[in-house]
């Protein structure tokens, strides 16, 4: 009797053990392999502006074809959109729109309008803050900064650039934003520098400036206190404290211009614009400040600007001037070195482009 026992607890033990088995590997597809979970494609879309052709593309990133490609309106003159911001917070995509002075509201469900927001004579650069409380949008004829609430739509301010800098031939540009202030780089100055001028975010006023390389551009990440300026005049980019705006180190780089950042801010990449596609793209440790690998040659002339998937996988480039492509690379966290991996065909002279998941 106790043998028997003993076997009929044995059994249900033994049935106990192979139905949690069962239970934990049923969320599993065993017709997947384990390599393909971990290599599903990214999803989302990037957007793209049009600048020839007053359109944007919209790009879906999962197949790298062009899922739509849909008209800015026409408020009084030809639509000329530049760049492309979206915010997680509102929910929309942001294009400039330099022939009608103006930012164009995009639904991005449907990309249909939502509405138009007025900005100065001008539009170039803009950009988003981390808290999506404020975009920027630099106005490089009536040489002003419009600052649009990303919720409400209001204009929170029209910010001067100093008047000291305009009255020397200075016209804001790029524009990135930290979670306290803003960082505009002037341009069009004779001579050897032009600048990056700071900005408290609250109080609209300059808090500092420095001279840097010509024609410069900007972009930061929140892991450390660093802005990079790539300056294509200066064949460099351009290390700086954000907190006094002190040179750490210089990286030599030609004809840098573009300027992405993978949402962790671990790799900088940047782009060799009037290089003709010979070691078109960079890519730079923000750890160490060190360019990493090789750059990589794209087959495209122009390389411009850069949008990044969130987790860095894939960036797409926009080739600027006489072409209509956006190309593709992947990259991963092993190894951030850019591989190409297509191109793709959109409007005339693509310029800004962002990811909207």
């Amino acid at each position: 009797m106790n043998r028997s026992r003993t076997l009929l607890i044995s059994l249900a033990v033994l049935l106990a053990l192979t139905s949690f088995g069962v239970a934990a590997a049923a969320p599993v597809d065993a017709t997947v392999a384990p390599d393909t979970l971990q290599n599903r494609p990214a999803r989302g879309k990037v957007v793209v502006a049009d600048r020839g052709s007053g359109t944007i593309s919209v790009i879906d990133v999962a197949t790298d074809q062009v899922s739509a490609t849909v008209a800015l309106p026409n408020d009084g003159n030809t639509p000329e959109p530049m760049y492309v911001v979206y915010s997680s917070v509102a929910k929309r995509v942001f294009v400039g729109d330099r022939g009608n002075d103006q930012v164009v509201v995009f639904n991005p469900d449907d990309y249909s309008v939502e509405a138009t927001v007025d900005a100065g004579a001008g539009v170039f650069h803009m950009w988003i803050d981390p808290q999506n409380k404020q975009l920027w949008v630099n106005n490089d004829v009536d040489n002003t900064s419009t600052v649009i609430d990303p919720k409400t739509l209001d204009v929170l301010a029209t910010v001067p650039m100093p008047a000291d800098l305009v009255s020397m031939g200075g016209k804001p540009h790029d524009v990135v934003l930290d979670t306290r202030f803003a960082y505009v780089t002037m341009v069009g100055f004779p001579g050897p520098d032009d600048y990056v001028v700071k900005y408290d975010k609250r109080t609209f006023a300059e808090v500092g400036r420095v001279p840097v390389g010509k024609d410069p551009h900007v972009s930061l990440t929140l892991r450390n206190h660093n802005l990079y300026v790539p300056a294509q005049g200066n064949n460099e980019v351009r290390v700086l404290d954000r907190r006094t705006l002190d040179v750490i180190t210089t990286l030599d780089v030609p004809g840098a211009h573009g300027a992405g950042m993978t949402n962790q801010g671990k790799t900088f990449y940047t782009t060799n614009l009037p290089g003709g596609g010979t070691e078109g793209l960079w890519a730079i440790d923000t750890q160490t400040n060190t360019v990493i690998g090789s750059p990589v040659d794209t087959p495209e002339t122009v390389p411009h600007n850069i949008a990044l998937t969130p987790d860095g996988s894939k960036l797409y480039v926009t080739h600027s001037g006489p072409n209509n492509v956006v190309t593709v690379y992947t990259a991963n966290k092993h190894d951030p070195t850019p591989v190409y991996a297509a191109t793709v065909t959109v409007g005339d002279n693509p310029f800004g482009l962002a990811y909207v998941p």
